[in-house]
């Protein structure tokens, strides 16, 4: 948000960086190969409550997109995992998507221009029919409704114990919110109700949750928060206090890089 006083990442440079991935990049995906870095464990929360319509076609294309552009960088060689978590009352008992990569590229060390040439027409195929087929659950769960009362609360807090025991996985941990960010239960933060008034309060909001947070230590994730709201939705539709709540949080709990898009 422009009046954020962190250095947030903004939605234009995530999706150009993805898109030069993507789209630009095609040979440098094809000669780089992905088995000599480590895995990457991606973890994705959507947001299936009453605040948020994927239905609206700017929402859903942004998050259309998103999930399109996260599988095409993160999902490259077998040991690479995918889980798809649903925000309602009962986050964390809401895993709806579980996938693992199979693909692996072959050594192509020292190898003939002619095996080489197969060895990476032989990758590009497998991995694009996994991406094809990640891609269309992703969306598919994307675009479910969630018409059952657990969708008259929002417990984010509940995704931290999630993502900590990811984090007990070696390998690279990112971590997607396709979410408003508006925590709301009934026995916590209710910011559809009472949001924090400014920074300071939202800071201090964060420090007492985190201190109720602390056996879950999240120093390896990236994070990043996919908000739903135009660049012209005002402050009291995507309110900055919100996310910087979120912020101040993730960063009490160690998280090194926290984006907002």
């Amino acid at each position: 948000m422009k009046n954020s006083k962190f250095a947030y990442i903004v939605a234009t440079s995530f999706f150009l960086s993805l898109t030069l991935f993507s789209c630009g990049d095609k040979e440098a995906q094809k000669t780089e190969n992905p088995a000599k870095g480590p895995s990457i464990h991606t973890l994705i929360f959507i947001d299936k409550t009453a605040s948020v319509d994927v239905q609206k076609p700017f929402v859903a294309q942004k998050y259309q997109q998103a999930l399109t552009s996260i599988i095409e960088q993160n999902f490259r060689k077998a040991g690479d995992t995918f889980q798809i978590y649903y925000i309602h009352e009962n986050t964390s008992k809401a895993r709806t998507l579980s996938l693992v990569c199979r693909t692996e590229m072959e050594d192509t060390e020292g190898v003939n221009a002619t095996d080489l040439e197969a060895i990476k027409t032989s990758y590009d195929l497998s991995i694009r029919k996994e991406r094809n087929f990640v891609t269309q659950q992703s969306l598919n769960r994307l675009k479910a409704q969630n018409d059952n009362a657990s969708n008259l609360e929002t417990n984010i807090t509940a995704s931290i114990p999630v993502i900590a025991k990811l984090s007990e996985s070696p390998g690279d941990i990112r971590v997607y919110y396709l979410s408003d960010m508006v925590e709301s239960v009934k026995s916590g933060r209710d910011f559809q109700i009472h949001p924090p008034k400014d920074d300071a309060e939202a800071e201090a909001w964060a420090t007492t949750d985190a201190a109720k947070l602390k056996n879950y230590q999240l120093s390896g994730p990236e994070i990043s928060m996919i908000l739903p709201f135009e660049p012209t939705s005002s402050s009291k539709e995507n309110n900055p206090t919100v996310t910087h709540y979120w912020q101040k949080l993730f960063e009490s709990l160690g998280v090194m890089s926290v984006t907002e898009m």
